[in-house]
């Protein structure tokens, strides 16, 4: 199966995704604080370091998000629950930001985001409960758990 290709690949994209991101936010911060803006008598300083501090976390959840990936993919083990909970919520956060592009940015924005969801989510697939019971050995013989049949419950 081609699970562990996705994982690798979905690993680098949320990478390079999270690069992107910390560095729109430096940016936008650099922006703020160059023309001195202010939304509702805001500070631009606050402005600034809100956005700096911001685009630095979400880098870090993307930057982790794409470790456990990474490390899914190069074990081809599905990740543990807390992994699971960080790709699912990697997932979620994909699915509200590429509703919210469409208008805001664009469609390229929103295919890229859409993008990154099928990768997790064909990740969360694949590697989910049922997907280690229908694994061949390296052999091509099927593992004691799928050549035993289902279990009697």
């Amino acid at each position: 199966m081609a699970r562990r290709p996705v994982a690798l690949v979905a690993a680098l994209v949320l990478v390079v995704e999270a690069a992107g991101i910390a560095w729109l936010n430096w940016f936008l911060g650099l922006v703020v604080d160059n023309q001195k803006m202010s939304l509702a008598g805001l500070d631009p300083h606050a402005m600034t370091v809100g956005s700096w501090v911001a685009g630095g976390l979400m880098g870090l959840y993307l930057l982790l998000c794409g470790l456990v990936l990474l490390r899914t993919g190069v074990r081809d083990r599905a990740p543990g629950g807390v992994g699971r909970i960080l790709l699912i919520a990697a997932a979620v956060l994909h699915a509200v930001l590429g509703a919210f592009s469409v208008g805001l940015v664009g469609w390229t924005a929103f295919a890229f985001l859409m993008v990154v969801l099928g990768l997790l989510v064909l990740t969360l697939v694949a590697y989910g409960k049922d997907a280690d019971a229908n694994e061949e050995g390296p052999d091509g013989t099927p593992t004691t758990a799928a050549a035993n049949g289902p279990s009697p419950a």
